[in-house]
This record gives C-alpha cells, sequence and structure tokens, in this order.
C-alpha cells in the first residue's frame, strides 16, 4: 500500500541555450540543457532538456522538459524522471511537472507523483507530493 508523502525545498537552475537541431530551424524552437541541484527534504542534483517556443501573441508560449534526478528524497537514496508540460496563455500559467511511470532507481524504485514550483523574489522553491511502495 502506498501513502502519499510530502517534500518541500529549493533548488538552484542553470538554463544553457543549445544550438537548435539540423533542419528545424524554421521552427524557431527554444532548446536548453537543465542542470539543476535541490535542496530541503529532496538533496539531488538533476540534468535534463528543456525544448520551448514563443507565440506572436504576448504572455503566450510553451515548454516540455525532461530531467533525470539522482540523490536522496528523504533520506531514500535513488533516481527518477521528471517530466515538464507548462503553457502560458496570454499570461496565464499552466505546469504540469510528473514522475515518469517505472523511471525510479535503488530505493526510489516505485515512485509516482508530482512536484510544484514557485519562484518568489528569484528564488526558486518546490513542492513534491510523492507515493512510494
Amino acid at each position: 500500500m502506498q501513502h502519499s508523502q510530502h517534500a518541500s525545498g529549493s533548488f538552484q537552475v542553470k538554463l544553457a541555450p543549445q544550438p537548435a537541431t539540423a533542419g528545424i530551424e524554421a521552427a524557431k524552437l527554444g532548446r536548453m540543457s537543465i542542470d539543476k541541484q535541490f535542496s530541503g527534504d529532496l538533496d539531488a542534483h538533476s540534468l535534463g532538456e528543456m525544448l520551448s517556443v514563443g507565440t506572436d501573441v504576448k504572455g503566450s508560449a510553451g515548454y516540455v522538459a525532461i530531467e533525470r534526478v539522482t540523490g536522496s528524497l528523504q533520506g531514500r537514496k535513488g533516481s527518477f524522471v521528471l517530466m515538464h508540460t507548462g503553457t502560458m496563455n496570454r499570461g496565464a500559467p499552466e505546469l504540469l511537472i510528473q514522475v515518469i511511470p517505472d523511471s525510479g532507481t535503488g530505493e526510489l524504485t516505485g515512485i509516482s507523483g508530482n512536484m510544484g514550483i514557485q519562484i518568489t523574489n528569484g528564488q526558486h522553491f518546490y513542492t513534491f507530493d510523492y507515493s512510494l511502495p
């Protein structure tokens, strides 16, 4: 039986622009590498990639990203993969960050859950509601 748990803390993120894949430059997609350091209940490092696009309408954009998180979650060591899907609809944000099913390893095997991100005064914070077997 799985029971839901809650984790929270802060993170630092470095986004580095990457060149477009050859042949898709006309799509005007942005591509970035992700390098994050989580602290708090999740003591971990993640690496990933993000694709994004803006539109001609101010405040409308979208992004997708995948990152592998490796470290410890409330003392349990292992890794898991997060998938981000985010949109801005004329300034109204929607964001879903979820654990990819069966991506957990080590003591995090079987993990499921969703993460939220909040940015306050330039500082990044996360909340993570998750379940483990």
